[in-house]
């Protein structure tokens, strides 16, 4: 079991930042090439990864583990009805609208719904095995989960976009996602049937303060928002070199392994 675990949180977070490039390849032609566009996606990307966490956060502290496995079931399902990943010709730029706002609405109406779900599931399966394995510690599965996301980083313009057209990659990325489906529904699935619910996540030390929690919000935010400036910098000041934007993102997730 917990091989499985370990494949599937690894497959969620390759998926996860596969998805950011490719998506960002498509899209970039439409609204003039500009650097602003990975910038937007970025913002966006994000915020959906911040949301994620906080859903597999509530909901793996909240609620039964019965539960947890049924809601995470709906919203694996939910999610395939975005598949496949291919924005429609109705959200190209015009020029008569706010592009910043046209890119965050194709990317919410395009990967917004996989991307939510792929976000969530590598926390909500660490929680989970942690119920299943008591003591064991689940941070080498977030190490994994690191790994993919750069893996899938470091392939995509050594591999992926130049073998595959846009849309071959969207297709292979949607089938990929299918196949995760599967399997984190399968782990749902196996949870939903455990015959008792495993012992909630409670932790008998002190409890942290607001201010401890504010410190960590505000530490968290700090990586994160120098990796918008520094991506922003690149793009702007130093070269126009396509995919140079996956870089500072590479070097970022690098420190988190």
């Amino acid at each position: 079991m917990s091989k499985v675990f370990a494949v599937v949180i690894f497959l969620s977070a390759f998926l996860l930042f596969l998805v950011q490039p490719l998506i960002a390849r498509i899209i970039l032609p439409w609204f003039g090439g500009t650097s602003a566009v990975w910038t937007t996606c970025l913002v966006f990307f994000q915020i959906t990864l911040l949301l994620g966490y906080l859903y597999a956060y509530g909901l793996a502290g909240r609620s039964p583990v019965r539960r947890q496995a049924v809601v995470h079931m709906l919203v694996l399902a939910s999610s395939l009805l975005a598949l496949p990943i291919l924005p429609g010709e109705w959200w190209k730029h015009t020029g008569t609208s706010q592009p910043a706002l046209r890119i965050l609405g194709l990317l919410a109406g395009t990967v917004g719904l996989p991307y939510f779900t792929l976000s969530s599931t590598g926390p909500l399966l660490q929680a989970w095995y942690s119920r299943l394995h008591a003591g064991r510690i689940p941070y080498r599965l977030y190490a994994l989960s690191n790994a993919g996301s750069l893996l899938a980083l470091l392939s995509y313009p050594v591999v992926v976009e130049p073998m595959l057209r846009a849309s071959s990659q969207s297709i292979v990325w949607s089938c990929g996602y299918g196949l995760f489906v599967l399997c984190a529904g399968a782990i749902s699935f196996a949870m939903f049937r455990s015959a008792t619910d495993h012992a909630p996540l409670i932790d008998d030390g002190p409890r942290p303060t607001v201010r401890e929690h504010f410190l960590w919000i505000a530490l968290a935010a700090c990586p994160s928002a120098l990796l918008l400036a520094v991506t922003n910098h690149l793009t702007q000041n130093i070269a126009p070199i396509p995919l140079l934007w996956v870089v500072p993102l590479a070097i970022y997730l690098f420190t988190l392994i």
